[in-house]
């Protein structure tokens, strides 16, 4: 909006009516600049997840007004942002967070010296089982699980129907290929641009979730197994080769300028594409664009992982809340309390459950409340016994993206073969170990 002049009395006038407002706020110099006491206890959070961001604030809201004298604030990076060196950047800036995120036992590494002892939460007594193995260490419990999630092929299921796809026999890689060449054969007819939309731009959705369908098994899908090894092997790199071609040929094009948004807002939501490779996380985005398609039109298909499992899903914990055990006393406190809150309050599972739309981590949760069909399904596929372990927070420091998701980008580009991809990718893992 272009900005107007005012008219010099209006301008005399305003700053006559500024001094005396200055002179009143000075008579009440217990008010900070944002409105909170300067007595007021100050949690400032740093966190990665955008899906939810404007629910948190919401809920945030609501425990300042159930206990006076706190003021939390709130800053979400992620989604196409890098949210470790955005983190990086806010420690390296002075202004370090109360409360930010962490993703297992790497991070548990690389930030310790930061990290509060969370034992002593009620949260940390409730974590399911497994749960808190990537971020123990000397019997501290250094982070709170956020949630569960799971990750695999989402795709729209009136496009399915209508183009005679079941998809509950969609269970080897041989079935997914045979279901997306009848896609593809088909796209006219259903209105597709094409069959997959790949954001290879998103080191994340390739380096990290799409590598740890195909490297989990080789560490038995055990975070700890791949923090401690010292080499990968790509024991089923061919089968990652298979999904990744397949997702790649029939993708819009070119998949390494694709992102996140493009794939899930733009393509995905609007029908113009079949299949996504995402998460249960979608949901929010999804119905932001079409609730009808978020709520009654969407499923997960396996990635098939060919000589292990061709049947299962890849379920875990996303990230980790940590506590900096440098700030204040006061502030580690109140960062417990309301962590403690939000996972064991009434008011607090509601939003986790309705609002946030997540998968509990923690016990003393009604899991027939979980409402959208994305959730349901990961939950269905945990309940069947059809999961892959999640285990790249266990991957070296930056290897998954900025080592192996920049090589797949090379990889599609053509500037790199698939064996210089695995040979360059192993040699970086073992430099990162032996750092």
């Amino acid at each position: 909006m272009r900005a107007k002049k005012l008219f010099p009395a209006i301008f005399a006038f305003l700053l006559l009516v500024s001094v005396g407002l200055v002179g009143c706020s000075s008579k009440d110099s217990s008010k900070g600049g944002n409105g909170s006491s300067k007595d007021d206890v100050v949690v400032d959070i740093f966190q990665f997840k955008v899906e939810f961001k404007d629910q948190f604030k919401a809920i945030a809201k609501k425990y300042e007004d159930e206990h006076k004298g706190v003021k939390i604030n709130i800053t979400t990076v992620g989604g196409g942002e890098d949210y470790g060196a955005a983190l990086k950047s806010k420690f390296a800036s002075g202004n370090e967070p109360t409360i930010y995120n962490v993703g297992g036992p790497q991070d548990v590494q690389d930030w310790e010296g930061k990290l509060a002892d969370l034992s002593d939460t009620k949260a940390a007594s409730l974590a399911l089982n497994g749960t808190l193995e990537g971020v123990k260490k000397d019997n501290q419990v250094l982070g709170l699980p956020y949630n569960q999630e799971g990750y695999g092929l989402i795709y729209n299921t009136k496009i399915f129907e209508k183009a005679g796809i079941d998809p509950k026999k969609i269970t080897s890689y041989a079935a997914l290929e045979d279901a997306v060449k009848t896609l593809d054969s088909k796209k006219k007819d259903l209105g597709l641009e094409s069959v997959f939309a790949l954001p290879a731009k998103e080191t994340w959705v390739t380096g990290l979730h799409l590598s740890n369908t195909f490297i989990s098994p080789e560490f038995n899908g055990n975070v700890l197994d791949a923090y401690n090894a010292k080499k990968v092997d790509f024991k089923y790199g061919d089968s990652f080769k298979k999904v990744l071609d397949l997702q790649n040929k029939y993708s819009a094009q070119p998949t390494v300028s694709l992102d996140y948004s493009q794939q899930v807002e733009e393509l995905f939501s609007t029908g113009k594409v079949a299949i996504i490779q995402q998460g249960n996380w979608v949901y929010g985005s999804i119905a932001g664009i079409d609730q009808d398609l978020a709520d009654n039109g969407v499923g997960i298909l396996p990635i098939p992982v060919v000589g292990f499992k061709e049947d299962s899903i890849p379920v875990g914990v996303p990230m980790y809340w940590a506590v900096n055990k440098n700030k204040d006393s006061k502030e580690v406190a109140e960062a417990k309390k309301f962590l403690d809150w939000l996972y064991t309050s009434d008011t607090g599972k509601e939003a986790v459950i309705n609002d946030f739309k997540f998968i509990p981590a923690y016990d003393g949760f009604d899991a027939s409340k979980i409402s959208d069909p994305l959730a349901k399904a990961v939950y269905q596929y945990a309940q069947d016994g059809k999961t892959i372990g999640w285990v790249f927070m266990g991957y070296p420091t930056g290897w998954g993206q900025d080592k192996l998701g920049v090589n797949i980008q090379k990889y599609l580009s053509g500037k790199m073969s698939w064996d210089e991809l695995i040979k360059d990718s192993k040699t970086a893992w073992e430099a990162g170990r032996n750092k």
